[in-house]
């Protein structure tokens, strides 16, 4: 078994059954692209690569044959490959990724230039309606040539999706493997999350004592971070509400903060006019029930051994965020509870439901906090409970996946059901074959 089978899927499954093709262009950056195709296939993706003469002069076809399981195309010949690959019909790719893309390559693929075999197939994929992402490199002088920026600003008039890395050193760097990864993730992505705007509220709340001190809950926000990304991997646009993280956001992630419970009810009424667009607000925020006056400056500890705190109890967030975001929004809240059982649990979360009006809730026990896994008691608002264990990404990946399965059912035209009787099913009358 080629080692490319070994790892296919390891990641998530989200890109099973989908062909992408890999352009490599002569940058510096070539070296990566192996990883960046491993990443890919570790999401399920089978990945062909096409290379470029200045390409073979930086990473070696044997290198680029290994990463995907595939001899890479390394000039066109009478199988046409570039449109076999990019036009239409069977075996067609499903994405055409640039990466590294050179300014060269750029400003040739803005100008229909195509004498390399990366940019023969860029404008058949341009031509047949691939999606098609770059991801450029190259020293960050050429990336203010104005040639170059109004290269990349009509790729991206065109619907091309630029995959910007990180500025260092004087380079514009490659995105990372996991960054190009996500890219396509969410270019790819389907089902009912495609396109839906999706609000994660995640992290502690810290309400402030003084200058420098605070009280707060104990969150890490892993769970919510796993949850926006698996919905931005999903094809959603994701924006993360954060309170205090203990975890990276991806650069790919927009991202508001907020410090109290306060900022962040603020920071929802900042949204009142666009949260009844929101398709899902999820909140396994650690938000504070209290909070208190905050001192001025910092409090003198050399003499005092003791210090008093008077706290009040703080706004509550989720009937706030049920006012202003009311059905069809779903509001997905989340319960903790110490040392509780199932039922404790279960009770717990319908209680929550009761008070808040949320559609779901999602309710877990404080002995999970700070780790990798997770075990969750999930209640649905069509009654009935399911258990959700394992690694907070497959967690969020599962949750949304349950979650947009039955939205979609809902969404579903009813069967008509007379009074007092069953479900009527539609007979839909059909042609007589000929």
């Amino acid at each position: 078994m080629h080692p490319s089978r070994v790892i296919r899927g390891r990641t998530t499954q989200l890109l099973a059954g989908r062909k992408i093709l890999v352009g490599v262009s002569g940058s510096i950056a070539a070296i990566e692209v192996p990883r960046v195709i491993r990443e890919l296939i570790r999401h399920g993706a089978d990945v062909w690569a096409v290379m470029s003469a200045e390409a073979g002069r930086l990473v070696s076809t044997e290198a680029l044959e290994f990463a995907t399981g595939h001899p890479p195309i390394v000039q066109l010949t009478g199988n046409v490959e570039h449109v076999t690959l990019l036009g239409p019909g069977e075996g067609q790719v499903d994405l055409y990724l640039i990466a590294p893309a050179t300014a060269n390559t750029i400003s040739k693929v803005a100008h229909g230039i195509d004498d390399t075999p990366v940019t023969s197939c860029a404008s058949v994929a341009l031509g047949a309606g691939v999606p098609l992402l770059i991801a450029p490199a190259m020293h960050a002088l050429m990336a203010t040539n104005p040639a170059v920026e109004e290269s990349l600003a009509k790729l991206r008039s065109w619907g091309v999706g630029v995959i910007a890395g990180a500025s260092a050193e004087g380079e514009e760097k490659i995105a990372t493997p996991e960054e190009i990864a996500a890219a396509v993730l969410h270019r790819l992505g389907s089902g009912p999350w495609k396109g839906q705007r999706v609000v994660v509220v995640g992290g502690a709340s810290r309400e402030s004592i003084d200058a420098v001190r605070s009280v707060t809950n104990e969150s890490s926000g892993a769970t919510a971070l796993a949850l926006a990304t698996q919905a931005y991997y999903r094809g959603a646009e994701v924006t993360l509400w954060a309170g205090a993280l203990e975890v990276p956001v991806p650069p790919w992630l927009p991202i508001e903060r907020w410090r109290a419970v306060a900022d962040l009810v603020a920071l929802a009424r900042r949204h009142r006019a666009d949260l009844p667009g929101v398709r899902a607000v999820f909140v396994p925020a650690a938000l504070s029930d209290y909070t208190l006056d905050a001192k001025p400056g910092k409090i003198a500890s050399r003499d005092q051994s003791t210090l008093t705190l008077t706290l009040h109890r703080a706004p509550k967030v989720l009937p706030e965020l049920r006012r202003l975001a009311p059905p069809p929004t779903l509001l997905i809240a989340f319960k903790l509870l110490a040392g509780a059982t199932a039922p404790e649990l279960e009770a717990g979360g319908h209680a929550l439901a009761h008070e808040t009006q949320a559609d779901w809730v999602v309710a877990n026990d404080a002995s999970v906090m700070g780790r990798a896994t997770t075990a969750a008691l999930v209640l649905p608002r069509t009654g009935g409970r399911r258990w959700i264990r394992g690694p907070k990404s497959d967690f969020a990946g599962k949750l949304l996946d349950d979650i947009g399965r039955e939205s979609v059912n809902l969404a579903s035209p009813a069967p008509e059901r007379p009074p007092g009787g069953r479900a009527r099913r539609r007979i839909r009358h059909r042609a007589p074959r000929r």
